[in-house]
């Protein structure tokens, strides 16, 4: 794969048992990138380890005054040069490419993801660590699939440099291969605390760019109640802890470089001396403690890449365990998908959806409103109608699945439910960018953008896009909207929304409270436009809002998770006292003294009729 290759046609089903798991997984997606790396780092490290035998032959050469072998030495370190620079430069462009690779590997990753879980995502997984899986976590991850081919390349050179001081130098050969591995293992008892440090701190800073998400998102509310002071406050806490954690984790890996700088110098030390002292008994020449000297100091640069595979890990695990964790969500439903051959076909068009856990029937073409005492239910009904079952406590799915047509949402292709069926959540989100763009969405392409904006009644929202545009932009559809429409009212982008679903078309339309942040007035005449809209096709409504209520053909009362009662708006109003505390808010003693006044009546006209 290479970069110019990407995205991936498929980025595969990762292993997310745990973060090791997935690190292997992505490692196991690109043995050919990293054979390729490997064999440029070979290449290049081979080089290195070759320089000090050639400088040590040099200088026997010199020392035998032997010009032809210097001469020979001399064109051997031309290839030595060839080959450290030729294999640098492809050893970074390879590492580099794996490392984007695997980054874009991870994000298409948690893009499918989701998309697949949509809403049930920030329900499960805070928001804040969700960006931070998607930001610095894919960094931190491609940072280890890239360093490990060159700590493989550099491990090897250190293995050859030792391999070869033993046949070249004997006697000193064997203080470089007691040392060496001292030197490259005296950092291992310290890692586990410095992982720890490590994790602490981004523990911290997930939790920093929660609060900081949180706090950007309710900015508007913040301002409102003046509560930005207090905000500031809490995230300059969580900043403070923050640094002080990646201070004490700085601290820990400075050790860790300290002592790679400290030991290798006394391993240089040693060698030097104890060489020095060969020579002079004659026991070893020149050039052997030439090559001796500069083998130890070649070693220093591979020896790094041992302490940044270490630190490579300690960050790419957590972050590897937090991308496995949110990858390893599934929707309650998808564990009961058969195989896509075994999928049944989609129903045919003009079928009634019906939902066999709460009894709710919404007939084809009819517009159906549902009442709910509970809010938190009807968003969760609501989901379940999309083909969503409802999750429990555990996050385990309960009661069959909805039917449209007789045949099982849940059964079907989950992109051919989303096209049968469209779930408009209470607090829908609009993406930054044109007005245009907004309303490209999959349709059927009977409704257009100009019907579905007056449906909606957002002509108010268009002057408003329009005055805020640049000069030279005439068409409000040409006006760009903010990211999350953080500059309209929330009216204005409950609106805006509600246009973007009317525009699609579906089958089956379900709307969470589409008009709760708009005025009465603009309510009514958007419940005129939905039924004359959507007259025909059907459409579910989850308000508890009369002028909505009234405009739909049937309305049912959802009461303890069934239907309780159906019927139309006036004639529940009249015959169903739950149905009446909640569309018309009335408290219990209200309830109470109107049970009071109706049996008075009662009695009164019993009365009335004796006597007659």
């Amino acid at each position: 794969m290479q970069i110019s290759d990407l995205p991936y046609p498929d980025p595969g089903v990762p292993d997310a048992r745990s973060g090791p798991r997935f690190l292997i997984w992505l490692g196991r997606g690109q043995l050919g990138g990293q054979a390729r790396s490997l064999g440029w780092g070979l290449l290049h490290f081979s080089g290195i380890a070759g320089l000090p035998y050639a400088v040590g032959l040099g200088v026997d050469a010199v020392v035998d005054h032997d010009a032809r072998r210097l001469l020979l030495v001399g064109g051997l370190l031309v290839l030595l040069g060839v080959a450290i620079s030729l294999g640098d430069s492809m050893l970074h462009r390879t590492a580099v490419t794996n490392w984007i690779t695997a980054a874009a590997r991870v994000q298409q990753l948690l893009a499918r993801k989701t998309a697949e879980l949509g809403s049930a995502l920030t329900r499960r997984v805070a928001a804040g660590e969700v960006v931070a899986v998607s930001t610095g976590d894919v960094e931190k991850i491609g940072w280890f699939v890239e360093a490990v081919s060159r700590f493989l390349a550099a491990a090897f050179a250190v293995v050859l440099v030792c391999v070869g001081l033993l046949f070249y130098a004997p006697a000193l050969g064997v203080v470089v291969a007691i040392g060496v591995p001292v030197v490259a293992l005296a950092a291992l008892p310290l890692l586990p605390r410095a992982t720890q440090r490590a994790d602490f701190q981004r523990e911290k800073a997930g939790k920093a760019t929660e609060l900081a998400s949180d706090t950007v998102a309710g900015l508007r509310v913040l301002r409102g109640i003046g509560g930005e002071e207090l905000f500031l406050g809490r995230y300059r806490e969580a900043s403070q802890e923050v640094r002080k954690a990646a201070v004490r984790s700085a601290r820990m890996w400075a050790l860790i470089s300290a002592i790679q700088v400290l030991l290798p110098g006394a391993l240089l030390i040693t060698v030097v001396w104890y060489g020095a002292a060969l020579v002079v008994d004659d026991r070893i020449a020149v050039g052997e403690l030439v090559a001796a000297f500069s083998a130890v100091a070649t070693l220093l640069y591979p020896l790094r890449h041992f302490e940044e595979i270490a630190m490579a890990y300690s960050f790419s695990r957590p972050s590897a365990e937090r991308a496995a964790r949110v990858l390893s969500l599934t929707r309650t439903e998808a564990a009961a998908r058969p195989a896509a051959t075994d999928m049944p076909q989609a129903p045919a068009p003009g079928g009634d959806l019906y939902d066999p856990q709460t009894g709710l029937l919404a007939p084809a073409g009819r517009f159906t409103a549902v009442v709910c005492g509970d809010p938190d239910l009807a968003g969760r009904l609501a989901e379940r109608l999309g083909g969503h079952p409802m999750d429990g406590e555990e996050g385990a799915a309960t009661g069959p699945s909805v039917l449209l047509g007789g045949v099982a949402l849940d059964e079907l292709a989950l992109d051919t439910a989303r096209t049968l069926v469209l779930v408009q959540d209470k607090e829908p989100v609009l993406l930054s960018g044109t007005l245009r763009e907004l309303f490209d969405v999959p349709a059927s392409g009977a409704v257009g953008s100009a019907a579905a904006l007056g449906a909606a009644q957002c002509g108010d929202v268009l002057d408003a896009l329009l005055q805020s545009a640049p000069d030279g932009v005439g068409d409000p559809m040409d006006a760009r909207i903010t990211e999350r429409g953080r500059s309209l009212s929330g009216g204005q982008r409950q609106r805006l929304a509600l246009a973007r679903s009317l525009v699609t078309d579906p089958e089956v339309l379900v709307l969470d409270e589409p008009t709760s942040a708009v005025d009465s007035h603009t309510e009514a005449r958007i419940a005129d436009g939905i039924a004359a809209l959507r007259a025909g096709r059907t459409t579910v409504v989850l308000a508890s809002s009369p002028l909505l209520l009234d405009r739909a053909d049937r309305v049912v009362l959802i009461d303890e998770g069934k239907a309780a009662a159906i019927g139309t708006h006036r004639e529940l109003l009249h015959a169903e006292p739950l149905y009446r505390a909640v569309v018309t808010r009335e408290t219990e003693e209200e309830q109470r003294l109107a049970r009071v006044e109706t049996t008075r009546l009662e009695e009164e006209l019993t009365e009335i009729e004796e006597s007659a």
